[in-house]
């Protein structure tokens, strides 16, 4: 099965619309939280009231079966939306979201956001590109899970991370992972994550320099057949 080159994120927004400087805007209801590395931003079964919006650093989306055992389903880096499954009729958080650094948030109220996509079409626009996405990336990360090895699934996790196609230099990844999180991430053992990490920093894939830098080279692996 030919490997997925990892998918190059829209735009974040059209030319000439600021996006975080709209949601800045004195019109806006909302609220800047702050929340320190490991801190829940919501849990789930929380009641969905609220859209939230990353201005800074990291947060990790899971998912905790009844036996107990968790499931990262996403990583989700500045720049990007999340909690809004409420505006789809979701009344229950379906899944946890934890700050992996210092993060900080806006929220803004379901109703007022529901107001606002429907008050100004650039927000809309930007918003219905974001869903495009975030769909996209779901169906490939099952492509993924379903037909790629551990090791391809790890580099292609990684360039992830380190925002491949939105970036033109190597990119330090932010989320300040553990080799044990990667391996939930990607489906494999840790042992297994530290042999294919060691065999990419031997290769010049990534490097490590006070954190963790992915170089585009990385690509090789996904690509390969």
């Amino acid at each position: 099965m030919a490997s997925r080159k990892p998918a190059k994120a829209p735009k974040a927004s059209s030319p000439g619309f600021d996006l975080q400087k709209f949601l800045d805007s004195a019109g806006l209801s909302r609220t800047i939280a702050k929340y320190s590395k490991s801190a829940v931003i919501y849990s789930q079964g929380d009641p969905a009231t609220e859209v939230m919006y990353l201005q800074q650093g990291s947060v990790k989306i899971s998912v905790l079966s009844k036996t107990g055992k968790e499931a990262i389903v996403a990583m989700l880096s500045r720049g990007e939306f999340f909690g809004e499954g409420c505006l789809a009729g979701q009344s229950r958080r379906m899944a946890t979201a934890t700050a992996m650094d210092t993060t900080t948030v806006l929220v803004v109220e379901k109703g007022h956001m529901v107001q606002m996509l429907h008050d100004e079409p650039e927000l809309s626009d930007r918003f219905r590109i974001h869903m495009l996405a975030r769909n996209i990336r779901v169906e490939e990360d099952l492509v993924d899970q379903l037909f790629n090895s551990s090791e391809k699934r790890l580099a292609r996790a990684l360039l992830l991370m380190a925002r491949y196609g939105q970036e033109t230099t190597p990119q330090q990844v932010v989320h300040q992972l553990s080799q044990e999180t990667l391996a939930e991430m990607v489906g494999t053992t840790r042992s297994r994550v530290n042999f294919f990490m060691n065999k990419f920093r031997d290769l010049g894939f990534i490097e490590y320099n006070g954190g963790l830098k992915v170089n585009s080279s990385l690509l090789s692996v996904v690509l390969h057949e």
